[in-house]
């Protein structure tokens, strides 16, 4: 056995199925004690997924005690190590017992709807002379080999519960089925000690609910499936070689194999092994597996390469930087295996419901039996027998138990396709809840990098009033490399954004002659003989720059869309004025206006100006704005929002919007933000699209719809379905509810749960 003591494990339970197992085996890490007798469990945190039937253990303990405890209560368990092996082995052994289930179903069923149609159709189901004794004896011992070959797991779960001294699902299918078939086994062996009217047979109860429950399961089965594709898909995407670059050449390695600072090839086609920073060529990626996002990414020296991403046609050379378990893949698959397997509010009352349920059934079912028996009519004993085995078997908690990990599961999953990571099944009931949205300015709003977004020859602003003195010949190109020329030694943020503005036109910059920075103003220098000043009004001042009335109705519409104006003067001539701002997210108007019709009141939150803070909120629709706030008065803003009631989503990607996401109900941080800000918050977008806000809050609306629809089914289901198979409809009806019936319902109940968490997959997020 291999020993694994760590931080963090997950364990595969093959026989978790119902409520009451999650919450036995809960149970026991809480009251797990080291052998010295000090007690852990505020150092072992177990969180356990009924679809995926893991638990996932976070403290210190070793996987020998981990998988000891599971066993004190009656499972067995085995470490996953590898989470994409475990996946392909899960996926195996679900389709063997799928296949197996499928069989067992056919044979229940293949006997037991005969024997029924047999009682329907005007055949004998009494035992009142030999013949019909050696008849029913014989269908007696078949319906015992099948109860055996077709039910024989459901007693092997109950054996281990007997011997952890507990009660599961299994329990009260092995006693609802066992106890039928043992009454009609009686009556055949010992007919004259029944009164004649209680000699009737069940034999196709038995196998019936065997084989009805049998098919349930296997209906589940396949829907589960389908309830995990979404971690599925992101194992899928881990590569499993990859091509190492050699001193005798390329070399087709194991990922296990490859090392941090190993050069590997990207050809073109191929998938990204582990994360890494290109040291050579260039190429599109498509990361849309990660991000969400369907256009392409340019990657060239320099640029960072996420595993799991896909290679258009160039060829890349990549040095690797994070090992298999550290990558941004490996991350985003534990922390949708970790939400997966979180609790909601809405869920914890389901699971101390459940710890208890088994018990409170099988007193029931006793107690009504033996009211039936002492005070029903005749004949009692097959009336109460009736009664003990449809209650046993109507009741299995397994709904109740699905309601709500399956909706969470689809949930988590849908939002990890969309780029969404959420962190916890507690954050996606709250986004449902959300009233406010706080939206930080930079990086959220805007793109979070200044940019030239225009540039204005003067002769242009000022036409036939302009002075015959300026060089008319100058065209923006060629003034462009001038200035760019000189701001490439200037260390200013926004020299950068006119950097890039030049080496998106690809023009070729030259080196200046002279260059000085003046702090607070801007730069000046010399490019090709002709003095040049760029900077702001005060720098023009300095420089005896005349700029008054040039362009005043220009310069006053920058300023009237947050635009940042840069003068640029030759010679002490006022050429361009050159504007420069963080420009506005393309989809950032419409997301605003989706957030707006789901009703969610919008606030603009930065510490910025309060100037440009309002132009950008007029740009996208946002009249409540809040500008000018240092990082701490962030955080008070949002408390301030909730002491008024509102329920606060709050975005941001910076430092100083972490004690605000922390302080909001729902932190949301944007993926290409700070790694403060994504630790801070409950969601983080890996797009850099706004619009999945709105996107995101339909998702969990629905989840919570979803799982209320689950809960509501499940519990109704239970409620109602106790007292009809316990016979309170019987002085209306005459009639009590067959076993048959009451085994179809069952499986039927836990397909439905199954079946409508599924529905979340497909649900239409845009409005």
């Amino acid at each position: 056995m291999i020993m694994k003591s760590s931080n963090s494990m997950t364990l595969y339970v093959p026989q978790m199925n119902c409520a009451s197992c999650v919450a036995k085996i809960e149970g026991a890490f809480e009251k797990l004690t080291l052998p010295d007798g000090a007690n852990v469990s505020e150092k072992v945190i177990a969180r356990v997924n009924l679809a995926d039937k893991q638990v996932q253990l976070q403290g210190a303990i070793n996987s020998d005690l981990a998988i000891k405890t599971v066993a004190s209560v009656g499972y067995d368990s085995e470490l996953v190590i590898d989470a994409k092996a475990a996946i392909e082995n899960k996926s195996k052994t679900e389709q063997a017992e799928y296949r197996t289930r499928i069989i067992q179903s056919m044979l229940g069923l293949g006997l037991g709807v005969p024997m029924m149609l047999w009682g329907l159709l005007g055949g004998e189901m009494m035992v009142n002379n030999s013949e019909q004794q050696f008849a029913w004896g014989a269908m007696g011992i078949v319906t015992f080999i099948l109860l055996v070959t077709t039910g024989g797991h459901f007693y092997k779960g109950m054996w281990r519960a007997i011997k952890a001294r507990t009660a599961n699902m299994d329990t009260l299918i092995v006693l609802g089925t066992t106890t039928a078939w043992a009454y009609s086994m009686l009556v055949v062996i010992m007919p004259s000690f029944f009164p004649a009217d209680t000699r009737h047979v069940y034999f196709e109860a038995s196998v019936m609910i065997l084989g009805l429950i049998n098919l349930g399961h296997a209906l589940e089965l396949r829907a589960k499936g389908k309830t995990s594709e979404a971690v599925q898909r992101l194992i899928g995407l881990q590569a499993t070689t990859a091509f190492r670059i050699a001193e005798s050449g390329d070399e087709e390695v194991e990922i296990s194999a490859i090392n941090i600072g190993d050069m590997l090839r990207l050809k073109p086609g191929g998938r990204v092994a582990l994360d890494g920073e290109v040291v050579s060529g260039s190429s599109n990626l498509n990361e849309s597996m990660l991000t969400g996002e369907p256009v392409p990414v340019s990657k060239a020296i320099g640029d960072t390469l996420n595993a799991g991403t896909v290679n258009g046609n160039g060829s890349i050379i990549y040095r690797v930087t994070a090992g298999a378990t550290d990558t941004r893949l490996s991350k985003i698959i534990s922390l949708v295996q970790q939400a997966q397997t979180s609790k909601m509010p809405i869920g914890r009352l389901t699971d101390k419901i459940s710890a208890y349920f088994v018990p409170v059934v099988v007193l029931i079912a006793i107690t009504a039996s033996i009211i039936w028996f002492l005070a029903g009519p005749a004949p009692q004993i097959s009336h109460a027998l009736v009664v003990l085995t449809s209650v046993l078997i109507i009741a299995c908690p397994c709904a109740l138990g699905l309601a709500t990990p399956m909706s969470i599961m689809v949930s988590v999953g849908r939002a990890a396709q969309m780029g969404v990571l959420i962190k916890n099944g507690e954050a996606l009931q709250t986004a449902s809840k959300v009233t406010t949205v706080v939206l930080d300015k930079t990086g959220t709003i805007t793109a979070g990098t200044p940019k030239v977004t225009c540039m204005q020859l003067v002769q242009n602003l000022v036409g036939e009033n302009a002075d015959p003195a300026l060089d008319n010949s100058t065209d923006l190109d060629s003034l462009m490399i001038q200035i760019a020329s000189l701001e490439q030694h200037s260390e200013h943020p926004l020299a950068q954004a006119i950097l890039d503005k030049a080496e998106e036109k690809k023009l070729s910059l030259v080196e200046p002659g002279s260059f000085n920075n003046i702090q607070g103003r801007g730069i000046v220098g010399n490019i090709d003989g002709v003095s040049l000043a760029i900077g702001n009004m005060a720098l023009m001042d300095m420089q005896e720059v005349c700029i008054a009335d040039i362009g005043a109705e220009y310069i006053a519409s920058l300023s009237q869309k947050g635009i940042t104006p840069v003068y640029v003067a030759k010679d002490s001539r006022l050429v361009a004025v050159m504007g420069i701002s963080d420009p506005i997210k393309p989809d950032a108007v419409a997301a605003i206006r989706a957030l707006k019709k789901l009703g969610k009141r919008v606030v603009l939150l930065s510490g910025d100006k309060q100037a440009t803070v309002q132009a950008v909120a007029s740009q996208v629709g946002i009249e409540e704005v809040i500008a000018e706030v240092l990082p701490e008065q962030k955080q008070a803003q949002v408390v301030a929002l909730k002491a008024e009631g509102e329920i606060v989503a709050m975005v941001g990607d910076g430092i100083n919007d972490a004690p605000a996401l922390v302080s909001a109900d729902v932190g949301i941080a944007m993926g290409d933000g700070t790694e403060v800000a994504i630790e801070s918050a409950d969601l983080t977008f890996l797009t850099g699209r706004l619009s999945v806000l709105a996107e995101t809050f339909v998702l969990a609306n629905a989840g919570m719809r979803n799982i209320k629809q689950n809960l509501f089914g499940a519990f109704v289901y239970n409620t109602l379905g106790i007292p009809i198979a316990a016979g309170v409809l019987f002085p209306f009806t005459g009639m009590l509810l067959s076993p048959v019936v009451a085994g179809a319902a069952m499986a039927l109940s836990s397909l439905t749960v199954v079946t409508n968490a599924n529905r979340l997959r497909h649900v239409k997020l845009t409005r």
